[in-house]
């Protein structure tokens, strides 16, 4: 065998098998059932869609892979971190409502939710991972504390990192917010005057003494802080971000290393789907044509294969003539190029590969 092994199946059907039989058959041929799951909790990391958004995976894939867990005794529950920019699921409250809007809830999805950074983004846990460039990933407490993780991953295109699929959706997705902030940021948070209330909450949580009011509201003394991005998550009135200045190669580093924290030491198993392949990430409020037609369904042990397999099965399909791809067709040499022209997908998967979380050769296994 060369590399390691990725099970495929597309998406036709016959009149006697359900898109989600398929892909229990999938899971169960791939190996799932080989994890010790009994009475173990059982962290299944996906993407809820920020609400206006149509192209993340429904609840019903959610479904299936919770009920595969419960009929090997664990005992699941569908999981992400709160988002470092302000949107509709930037705190727990209202992270779930959005999950119930987009169709997740305990009865649709088979199983609890929990936001797994808590409440306001700040519970999570710093593992040591001695990166290149990350030492301590933060990562939300709830996944740290699972036995197990299973990645159920939308693989599309997206702005910063060329595509996002098993590795983004463990490096990014289980990284808290300030664990987020690391990432996509080289500079400390930025303070916008306009809304702040001067609360104080900010200067209560800071443990760098680096924030203070200035006629009612915050500054922050740029020496003093060290950029742990506690206070973003204090703030109820977004008045405090991150710039964002993190280039994408650097950023596609870290993501790896983060990914490499949120799987140590446990059983992992990652599943991802080609379908509605957006050009942008699921986190924007809406979503643009398709680039490809649908694909179809993969799972492995090693997400870096996954991710490689993923991508290779992308690009053998042909550019959808009403795509936005389609504008760039010819100009680069793949789909996710096309799409994203200052992005290169493949630093993720080769600093993945270093350090240690798999390897980009594998066997494709498919299956009808």
């Amino acid at each position: 065998m060369i590399g390691s092994e990725v099970y495929f199946t597309d998406f036709h059907t016959e009149t006697d098998e359900s898109l989600l039989k398929k892909m229990e058959r999938l899971v169960k041929d791939a190996g799932i059932g080989d994890i010790r799951m009994e009475k173990k909790f059982v962290a299944i990391k996906t993407h809820f869609g920020e609400y206006g958004n149509l192209a993340f995976l429904r609840p019903n894939y959610s479904r299936t892979i919770a009920d595969v867990v419960k009929d090997s005794g664990g005992m699941p529950f569908l999981t992400d971190c709160n988002t470092l920019y302000v949107g509709k699921r930037k705190n727990a409250l209202e992270h779930i409502d959005t999950a119930y809007l987009n169709g997740f809830t305990p009865m649709t999805a088979g199983c609890n939710i929990i936001i797994a950074d808590g409440l306001k983004g700040s519970d999570d846990i710093e593992i040591p991972i001695g990166g290149e460039y990350v030492k301590n990933a933060k990562i939300g407490r709830a996944i740290y504390d699972s036995d197990v993780i299973i990645t159920l991953s939308h693989f599309k295109c997206h702005e910063l990192t060329g595509f996002g699929g098993a590795l983004k959706n463990l490096g990014m997705g289980c990284a808290s917010r300030r664990g987020k902030m690391e990432q996509h940021s080289a500079s400390k948070p930025v303070f916008m005057r306009n809304l702040c209330r001067g609360c104080g909450k900010c200067i209560e949580t800071c443990g760098s003494e680096a924030i203070s009011l200035n006629e009612g509201k915050a500054q922050l003394d740029t020496d003093k802080c060290v950029g742990c991005g506690i206070c973003i998550s204090r703030c109820a009135f977004d008045a405090i971000s991150a710039k964002i200045d993190q280039s994408n190669d650097v950023l596609c580093k870290k993501m790896a290393e983060y990914a490499a924290a949120a799987i140590l030491n446990k059983p992992n198993f990652h599943i991802s789907l080609i379908t509605d392949v957006s050009p942008f990430c699921d986190c924007h409020g809406s979503n643009d044509v398709p680039v490809v037609s649908d694909v179809g369904m993969l799972a492995s042990f090693d997400p870096v294969a996954l991710d490689m397999a993923c991508a290779d099965l992308v690009n053998e399909q042909p550019i959808l003539h009403n795509s936005s791809a389609h504008l760039n067709k010819g100009r680069y040499k793949d789909v996710f190029e096309c799409t994203q022209p200052t992005t290169d997908w493949r630093i993720t998967l080769e600093h993945a590969e270093k350090m240690g979380l798999g390897t980009m050769k594998y066997e494709l296994i498919k299956l009808k």
